[in-house]
């Protein structure tokens, strides 16, 4: 057995107000337990907290730790401007004019820390294309659940789109989807030759094969916390998971990532089923169809209108210059074992 990293500790002269400082950088909440003058103050972050523990002494020398900060949704330069606006000050500035490079910023009381590029950034200076990750599946759930909630409750037994199943059956079989993905995952040596042994079958003939129901008592807000619920398991597993697992999936061998952009598509695509049987609006964000189409998709056309092209990728819509898919399937192998099948 080995150690885990359980918390971050920083010490400090007023550990509330730093610790509320660094809440606004990580977008954390401080723990409900501390309170404006407590010794300590616990920000629960992904992977370890951060802990700010009250000390009589002063910072008297440079960190020999720090941490290194990477924004998600914005710019390097427009997270810098948004912590200097918070409070940081700016210590060092190593960026460079061709946009590589650092800044480093001190919090409140002088902590060091570093602002580095982006991953759109790191991956348009280095001509690669950015990945699929369990925060894209959290998106994906999410905005899916938030346009499905709006629903009428007497919709939900009519047809999903050009699916036989109905608009409750399909967003049962999108979580049961999700939750398959992760358990893909789980086990300490995941198999390469077959799925988890999970019991899948239909609730009735000609019904989704499933492993998870919802509990139809519970309504549609039940169905959709089943929906969410099975979305988190998913990113959890492709957060956790080592990037170099790989895992059993019919359309090939796969690794955490090709789970996260699975579930991704999945979701996108069958909320569009959803949304045309239920009488809504669902348009998600072209990044992130970008993002799955390059993981799952690396021969569709590029440029465009990226939902329109998955869309035609998974048969559901035409693509002007292209012919309708009849028949269609991703290939989830990791893109450096298709490029090594392809070579060889």
């Amino acid at each position: 057995m080995t150690s885990h990293v359980r918390h971050i500790t920083i010490d400090c002269a007023d550990a509330y107000a730093l610790g509320s400082f660094w809440a606004q950088v990580l977008g954390a909440p401080l723990s409900d337990e501390d309170l404006p003058g407590d010794p300590e103050a616990l920000l629960e972050t992904p992977g370890a907290a951060v802990l700010f523990v009250q000390v009589a002494e002063k910072k008297q020398s440079k960190n020999r730790v720090h941490l290194d900060i990477q924004p998600h949704d914005r710019s390097r330069d427009e997270e810098v401007e948004r912590l200097l606006a918070l409070g940081a000050t700016l210590v060092g500035d190593h960026r460079r004019p061709n946009g590589r490079g650092w800044a480093t910023l001190a919090d409140p009381e002088g902590n060091e820390f570093c602002v580095e590029c982006s991953a759109a950034e790191r991956a348009a200076l280095s001509g690669t294309r950015l990945p699929v990750t369990a925060d894209d599946v959290t998106t994906a759930v999410r905005l899916a659940v938030d346009v499905l909630a709006t629903a009428p409750a007497d919709r939900w037994e009519a047809r999903a789109g050009s699916l036989e199943w109905t608009c409750w059956e399909t967003a049962e079989h999108l979580g049961d989807d999700l939750f398959a993905y992760a358990v893909q995952l789980g086990p300490r040596t995941p198999p390469l030759d077959r799925e988890v042994p999970f019991r899948w079958a239909p609730d009735r003939e000609g019904g989704p094969h499933n492993a998870v129901f919802a509990d139809r008592a519970a309504g549609p807000a039940g169905l959709l916390a089943t929906l969410e619920a099975s979305g988190a398991l998913l990113a959890s597993m492709t957060r956790t998971t080592p990037p170099g697992a790989r895992s059993y999936h019919g359309y090939g061998i796969s690794d955490p990532e090709g789970f996260a952009a699975m579930g991704v598509v999945e979701t996108l695509v069958h909320t569009h089923d959803l949304a045309e049987g239920l009488g809504l609006e669902w348009a998600p964000p072209a990044a992130l169809c970008d993002r799955a189409l390059a993981r799952l998709f690396p021969d569709a056309p590029a440029g465009g209108d990226r939902w329109a092209v998955l869309l035609w990728a998974t048969g559901r819509a035409e693509l002007p210059g292209h012919p309708r898919r009849t028949a269609w399937r991703w290939d989830g192998r990791p893109l450096e074992d298709q490029t090594a099948s392809s070579a060889g």
